[in-house]
């Protein structure tokens, strides 16, 4: 082609029409367009971020900071002018014996429940991954539980496994002696693991499911190919490719586990002895029932920094991870 061809059929920005010109600068990096275009697209970004910015000033940092600030009185809940009492609810909150029963409770429960519900998510999400009619029904039976409420759970299982229930009247019918399951501290406590893995594990299914159907098949074709057993593409192919999915669901189960309350009110309130009691179950405690609001929200600031912090550190040990694995 001659260059007289050339500049005959590539027109130059000159002969374009305008809204070719502007859809061709907004195809340019964001730094490279003209100043006007890139106000307007400041201005838009504004408009489609800022009500969800305001949300979270409003309903999450402004709430915050005003907790943080009352924690340092001793805000009863109804006074307009709590008196500044400075770090004594910090100090008495780490010299509370029943913090550290609480903490203790708390930790198994979430320890135990994020391994139980990310092993047998991703266990069962490996079984129902696929099509078919058994395995639609399945991964709606393993969600279900997540559709109820916390409370409605706790309540029903407390009916299950109390001394007259329908676990217990099993046992009874095949002439075994009945189990205490929320009378006994340990029973209880292994009760309220259990019931909080099977109201959680549903949504790490989905999201394990989520995650399986993203791994390419020419991958998994290929492990095939060069003679890789089962355990062996699971081991270098497929979790390496669930690596970020794993993380979330750790970090997910994780948080909502710190912050158990509502099926422990519901199953054992606590008890026995408070031996089920959990921190944000202390926190409730302290608040409504005893009426000391200053100090549950030291425990709020605590439990929400320590929360904070976990999350972070899990996230940045699986960067690490990863680059390691990378380099």
């Amino acid at each position: 082609m001659r260059p007289s061809e050339l500049t005959a059929t590539a027109p130059g920005p000159a002969d374009d029409p305008p809204a070719t010109r502007s859809t061709r600068h907004t195809d340019l990096p964001r730094n490279r367009r003209p100043l006007r275009l890139r106000a307007v697209g400041g201005l838009t970004d504004m408009v489609m971020v800022g009500p969800a910015l305001l949300a979270v000033v409003v309903f999450v940092l402004i709430p915050i900071v005003v907790a943080a600030k009352l924690s340092l009185t001793n805000w009863d809940g109804y006074s307009p002018h709590p008196d500044f009492l400075g770090l004594a609810n910090y100090r008495r909150l780490f010299s509370d014996p029943g913090v550290a029963s609480a903490t203790h409770v708390t930790l198994v429960i979430a320890v135990v429940g994020t391994v139980a519900c990310n092993v047998l998510g991703l266990g069962l999400a490996m079984m129902l991954n696929g099509t078919g009619r058994l395995k639609a029904v399945l991964r709606g039976l393993f969600f279900y539980p997540h559709v109820l409420g916390a409370v409605i759970i706790g309540f029903l299982w407390s009916a299950v496994l109390s001394s007259d229930g329908a676990v217990n009247a099993v046992l009874t019918a095949a002439h075994h002696g009945t189990i205490p399951f929320l009378a006994d501290p340990h029973w209880a406590l292994a009760a309220v693991v259990f019931v909080v893995v099977w109201s959680t594990f549903g949504v790490n299914v989905v999201l394990y499911l989520s995650g399986l159907q993203t791994i390419p098949e020419s991958l998994l074709e290929a492990a095939r190919l060069d003679g890789a057993s089962r355990w062996q593409t699971f081991r270098h192919v497929v979790l390496p490719m669930l690596a970020p999915t794993v993380t979330i669901n750790v970090v997910l189960v994780l948080v909502q586990l710190l912050r158990v309350y509502d099926l422990v009110l519901a199953m054992t309130d606590g008890g026995p002895a408070g031996h089920t009691q959990t921190y944000a179950y202390m926190v409730l405690a302290s608040s409504f029932r005893n009426g000391q609001i200053g100090y549950a929200l030291a425990q709020s600031v605590v439990l929400m920094v320590a929360t904070a912090v976990l999350a972070i550190v899990i996230v940045l040990l699986r960067q690490r991870s990863e680059k390691a694995v990378e380099a």
